[in-house]
């Protein structure tokens, strides 16, 4: 059954299905969390009520930037100017965001700008060439309600190696149909023989490239004294006398 026009997003993610998503992207980010260590995490964009997606975290400490107050925000901030130092995080996560954003290129710099070298970006998206992509392209609202556009996985792949970031793996998730009353089990997270749908969302993990200082060569007037032979040039103060 399809939800009425007027239906807001966090209406929609307290329905079964909605509910369900949650929950098994929960225990996909948990996974992929395993090897993402350091200080800070840092999730943009409030997703769900609470901090679930933050619930497998492996850094010191976690905080939700949102772009209004919600249950489990840290700070209410404009995602595209976020109120975080420069290269102060380790590990960044999208659920979704960049669906929501109007320039989804300029929230991606702008986590660029405040990740660490060598942390760890995962960013959640939908799918375009699948039944979840085609229902969010036909129906006005957007599907979830309030999703402005669908970026697939070769954009992102594309956008991050501009930005000089070493991609790692994709986990392909949601093998159902959006239509009808979704299973008692909840969303289908892995492929199976009786599922012949393709995936209706994915996870992109990606590691900023940590890039080395080049050392500058010393000035000339800072060059050692010239070798002669493999022997240093005697000094007027060393020289014998005759």
């Amino acid at each position: 059954m399809i939800g009425p026009v007027s239906q807001s997003l966090p209406q929609w993610l307290a329905t079964p299905r909605g509910r369900a998503l949650l929950t098994g992207e929960a225990a996909l980010v948990a996974e992929s969390l395993e090897d993402c260590f350091g200080w800070e995490m840092l999730q943009v964009g409030a997703w769900g009520e609470g901090r679930a997606l933050l619930s497998g975290a492996r850094t010191r400490s976690q905080a939700l930037v949102g772009a209004a107050p919600s249950p489990g925000v840290d700070m209410v901030s404009r995602l595209g100017s976020l109120p975080v130092l420069s290269d102060a995080i380790d590990c960044v996560l999208l659920p979704h965001t960049l669906e929501f954003e109007t320039d989804p290129y300029g929230l991606l710099r702008e986590v660029d700008r405040v990740l660490a070298g060598d942390g760890k970006l995962l960013i959640l998206g939908f799918a375009p060439w699948s039944p979840w992509g085609m229902r969010a392209a036909a129906q006005r609202a957007g599907y979830p309600p309030g999703l402005r556009r669908l970026l697939s996985e070769r954009r992102l792949r594309d956008w991050l190696r501009l930005l000089g970031y070493d991609l790692g793996e994709t986990r392909h998730y949601l093998y159902e149909l959006p239509w009808g009353t979704p299973p008692a089990a909840g969303c289908r997270m892995r492929r199976g023989w009786v599922y012949p749908w393709p995936a209706g969302a994915y996870l992109l993990k990606a590691r900023k490239r940590l890039h080395a200082l080049t050392p500058l060569r010393p000035r000339l007037k800072e060059r050692r004294p010239s070798v002669l032979g493999g022997i240093a040039e005697p000094s007027s103060a060393n020289r014998s006398k005759p």
